[in-house]
């Protein structure tokens, strides 16, 4: 099997049943705040579009790159499509010209006959839960019958057992290991603070990814998938190129620096079109050029970056939409009609949310189910967001159903809160259609079975975190009174069972004598 990187959590995996092609992306992403890095506009991207199979695994754009993918990939290829239970993928690749899908159930090994009547076992792991990427997240495990490789990207899977149950040994593991979120940089909360939160999330974000290499077990590890790179004058802050410890981006070399500290020395470097020839448990690396001229002088590497691509930063402002009419109208016939379907949702958040577009102040009132201008008095609200109104007219004038994958993800804006972070809240803006609303409304709407327990250092608590349902026997840590869990960070107190971390959510748990 040969595996070449294609920048960020993109790959090309070659096999003798053909390539696959996996999440090509190559231009700047949500409002141009996102550039893959390190830079890979250099490589052949019509010879590797010509490929065999394609897998997107979901619909973030640092994955989904409608432009890449009309303009270089091959529309005859077979499409891998994840068991996702809203069929937005499939009807974007289905309006870019693809036409054949092999519809994979999740969780489940498919064999493919490919070239010369080649065999390939795949199985995609298909996370559904409302908060897994914009309605659905998902990995890739392909096969060949000599080399097994685990391309997790993004995904954060509950269950790991299924994954050696049906392939035994993975061979070569790629997955997330850095930031890919807004917080706590977009906050208005105090430096010193920020950065103290900042460290926090870096942290666990590693302890994360070590849990993971743990349970997968394979003979390397690439870490991908992350960081971005931000060339915008605006943003440069937000790279780390600067020893920031509260910086939630670091790169390939801080995290193959944490492995070998925990003792791992199974961490590979790949750079855009780096190749590695994997046979079981035999690799074989080479890089396109040195790797130490992008990491000896990270800033300087930027910088040159930022003079390159300084016509296509432009050019994506540009495409912004102008306009100076009020926003209250559009957003009313835009969020009432969602708010009408999804009880659950605005009673989770209850509370009404401030939008200061400019100098016009739009509220979501969740608990009344209606969008309005503010109330004399009303004072601070709970949640609020400053955004600029050429971002909110854009998304309007392009009918996005997703305000997280386009407006936040962008870190081109400023929000506050008072309290927890609010689930509730950031689901409904993903969630911009009937279709969406519905089966999120439906999902918070199950009743989920807490009865197993496991222990943890003088605890019995229920096995499954109340927040995405990650088994806590595996990424479960107690310190003192306080459980983490280390899929996303979610903290409980373990004497009354609180989420620490976001409103609901309580934990069963008990004192062991």
């Amino acid at each position: 099997m040969q595996i070449t990187s294609v920048g960020h959590a993109g790959f090309h995996i070659r096999t003798a049943a053909g390539s696959i092609l996996c999440d090509p992306w190559v231009n700047p992403a949500y409002f141009a705040s996102w550039f893959p890095f390190p830079d890979n506009t250099q490589l052949d991207w019509d010879e590797l579009g010509n490929c065999d199979f394609l897998y997107v695994s979901h619909l973030h754009r640092d994955h989904f790159d409608a432009r890449n993918l009309t303009e270089h990939v091959n529309k005859d290829a077979t499409v891998l499509l994840p068991d996702y239970p809203v069929p937005d993928l499939r009807r974007e690749l289905e309006a870019l010209g693809f036409h054949k899908f092999f519809e994979t159930e999740d969780s489940v090994k498919h064999t493919l006959t490919g070239r010369d009547g080649a065999a390939l076992d795949i199985m995609i792991i298909a996370l559904r839960a409302p908060a897994d990427g914009p309605i659905g997240d998902s990995g890739l495990v392909v096969s060949d019958g000599e080399t097994t490789c685990f391309n997790m990207n993004d995904a954060r899977p509950v269950d790991m057992d299924v994954l050696h149950d049906s392939f035994g040994h993975i061979d070569i593991h790629l997955l997330q290991y850095s930031g890919a979120i807004w917080y706590p940089m977009v906050y208005d909360i105090p430096s010193r603070t920020k950065s103290n939160f900042g460290k926090q999330k870096r942290q666990r974000g590693m302890d994360r990814c070590r849990s993971y290499i743990e349970q997968v077990g394979a003979t390397w590890v690439v870490p991908s998938a992350g960081p971005p790179v931000f060339l915008d004058d605006e943003l440069r802050y937000l790279n780390d190129d600067r020893g920031d410890e509260g910086n939630i981006f670091p790169d390939q070399m801080v995290f193959l620096e944490q492995m070998k500290i925990h003792g791992n020395e199974g961490g590979i470097l790949m750079i855009p079109g780096s190749v590695a020839d994997v046979r079981g448990a035999e690799l074989e690396l080479t890089h396109p050029f040195e790797p130490g001229l992008i990491y000896d002088n990270k800033a300087e590497y930027i910088e040159l970056m930022a003079q390159r691509l300084a016509p296509v930063l432009a050019a994506e402002k540009a495409s912004w939409a102008t306009g100076d009419g009020p926003l209250l109208e559009p957003l009313q016939a835009l969020f009432e009609p969602i708010m009408a379907q999804s009880d659950l949702i605005c009673d989770g958040i209850g509370y009404p949310v401030g939008l200061v577009l400019g100098d016009e102040t739009v509220v979501l009132d969740f608990p009344k189910r209606v969008v309005r201008g503010p109330i004399e008095g009303e004072g601070k609200y709970r949640y609020g967001f400053r955004i600029a109104p050429e971002l909110v007219r854009t998304v309007l004038r392009d009918n996005e159903p997703d305000w997280v994958n386009t407006i936040f993800l962008s870190t081109r804006f400023q929000a506050w809160r008072i309290g927890g972070y609010n689930e509730f809240l950031y689901t409904f803006f993903k969630c911009l259609t009937d279709e969406r609303i519905a089966y999120a409304d439906g999902w918070f709407a199950e009743a989920h079975d807490d009865s197993a327990s496991t222990e943890l250092d003088g605890w019995e608590v229920q096995r499954r975190c109340p927040h995405l349902k990650a088994d806590l026997s595996k990424f479960g840590v107690v310190e003192g009174n306080t459980l983490t869990c280390n899929l996303h960070g979610w903290q409980w107190d373990l004497e009354s069972g609180r989420c620490k971390t976001s409103k609901g959510h309580e934990l069963r748990s008990r004192k062991l004598s």
